[in-house]
């Protein structure tokens, strides 16, 4: 069910047991060969394929395309959310969906600026609601919802997301072609090791003069459709653990 096409009373009346689902991505640069709505228009794509699959066992919020993507900044098109702003932005998302009566409440994330702030809103908001016992507040990011592309599809180099990347890139060539650039034209850029297991806080400048990440030349639409399909369906089997979860263990 889309939140955004349904009136007042239809919310109203939605069991408050249903998962509500909140698409959070961004507009920001990737690199020279796709468009800065990329992240905006893959989770669109994950989640129109999720709702099909669930159809009214889950409610799907509107996308939020502004996301937290300062690091991006230098490069043009790039339009962000300050940190503190973004999280309390959030933040008051889910106090609306919860003043609704909402009790599960999934921030569905599709950029990797978001994973961070996602999980502070949802640690933040349980701090102020923290009398309930009967919420699950929950952020999750898709391509890190147990899918292993690589080790479906023997083609597919890349074992983990990147920026403007095969997998990116793949996804772009098979939903929106016309909009993907020269790729013969792309080198590719090392994702490197940036003092891990640590965080490093960093702007993307610092790892990549071009914008992208990883290696798009090995893109194909072929690969995208594969993407889709295995991103998709992480979606769906996450989903219905929370559908299933009995409104007050803590295990899912």
């Amino acid at each position: 069910m889309r939140l955004a096409e349904m009136s007042w009373p239809a919310v109203a009346a939605v069991s408050k047991d249903l998962p509500v689902v909140l698409p959070i991505a961004a507009v920001e640069q990737h690199g020279r060969h796709l468009p800065v709505f990329t992240d905006s228009m893959l989770l669109q794509e994950v989640v129109r394929r999720a709702d099909e699959s669930l159809r009214d066992r889950a409610v799907w919020a509107p996308l939020l395309w502004l996301g937290n993507s300062h690091h991006h900044l230098e490069f043009a098109g790039t339009l962000s959310a300050a940190p503190r702003t973004y999280l309390d932005l959030l933040g008051d998302l889910i106090d609306n969906l919860v003043s609704h009566g909402f009790r599960r409440i999934v921030l569905l994330n599709g950029h990797g600026g978001n994973i961070v702030p996602g999980q502070q809103a949802i640690f933040e908001a349980r701090q102020r609601m923290r009398a309930r016992q009967d919420l699950l507040l929950l952020a999750a990011t898709y391509w890190l919802l147990g899918g292993k592309p690589d080790l479906v599809d023997s083609s597919i180099a890349q074992d983990r997301m990147g920026h403007a990347c095969e997998w990116e890139t793949s996804m772009i060539l098979h939903l929106a072609p016309h909009l993907v650039g020269d790729l013969t034209r792309v080198e590719p850029v090392a994702f490197g090791k940036p003092f891990e297991p640590a965080a490093r806080g960093w702007i993307t400048q610092e790892r990549s003069a071009l914008g992208h990440i990883g290696d798009p030349r090995r893109a194909t639409a072929e690969k995208g459709e594969t993407l889709f399909r295995i991103f998709a369906q992480d979606v769906v089997n996450f989903l219905e653990r929370v559908i299933a979860w009995d409104g007050h263990s803590w295990d899912g």
